[in-house]
């Protein structure tokens, strides 16, 4: 049995809190980045759900060479409030906002956990990722560009303690009409980086709570490890 958590790639995009950055410091602030991502937020706060389909792609640099390994993955986000469903990799997490079950199918286990809580600012998950944003980040317009034949702003984002984290940048792409993140690079130190595209976004569909909680019915023979605190 092997301990998983929520990769952090697939908490890097689309959801629907809110990310005033006017506590950044002064000498962070980018105006134009700031009203890009001003505008996000508003749209975004009034979503009741969202649905998205994403896909990944991680690049390794390989050691003494000038080339590059890539990996392809895709995957799903259904999330309502603190609440989320993901799928991703083998695994399908949900979140209740209480409780937190990932399926493993390649086991056939599920490990339950205790929800991250999505105020810390230590840990990154889908309901917390655009909060964290308010302390912690610098932020920085870079320029124009066409995505899929749709203009689209780039915003880079750095960690104002960046010995603490493993990236160093990430970078958002955001479509302008829409005034949606539709792709998300996170550039490590160790010279890899990963690109979340959001292939598909649905918002304000029907999600009962249900969906959020692991039904072990559905799942014949599975294997259950609490790891949660006593």
């Amino acid at each position: 049995m092997k301990a998983h958590k929520i990769p952090g790639i697939i908490a890097f995009f689309l959801l629907p809190s809110a990310f005033c950055l006017a506590q950044q410091p002064k000498e962070a602030v980018d105006a134009k980045a700031k009203a890009i991502l001003d505008e996000i937020s508003a749209k975004t706060k009034a979503y009741s759900t969202i649905k998205a389909e994403f896909s990944t792609i991680v690049e390794k640099q390989v050691s003494n060479s000038e080339s590059k390994v890539t990996e392809n993955q895709t995957g799903s986000l259904q999330l309502k409030g603190e609440k989320y469903k993901l799928e991703f990799k083998g695994q399908t997490i949900f979140c209740d906002n209480k409780t937190q079950w990932t399926y493993i199918k390649e086991s056939n286990e599920v490990q339950i956990n205790n929800a991250p809580d999505p105020k810390a600012t230590d840990n990154i998950n889908p309901v917390n990722i655009f909060t964290l944003y308010e302390k912690g980040f610098k932020y920085k317009y870079e320029k124009e560009d066409v995505l899929n034949g749709a203009k689209v702003d780039i915003v880079d984002l750095f960690p104002t303690s960046p010995d603490k984290k493993a990236y160093h940048t990430i970078k958002l792409t955001i479509d302008k009409t829409k005034k949606e993140i539709v792709a998300v690079k996170i550039l490590n130190k160790n010279g890899t980086s990963n690109t979340t595209t959001v292939k598909k976004f649905v918002a304000n569909s029907e999600m009962p709570d249900a969906m959020f909680m692991f039904n072990k019915a559905d799942y014949k023979g599975v294997e259950v490890v609490d790891l949660r605190d006593n």
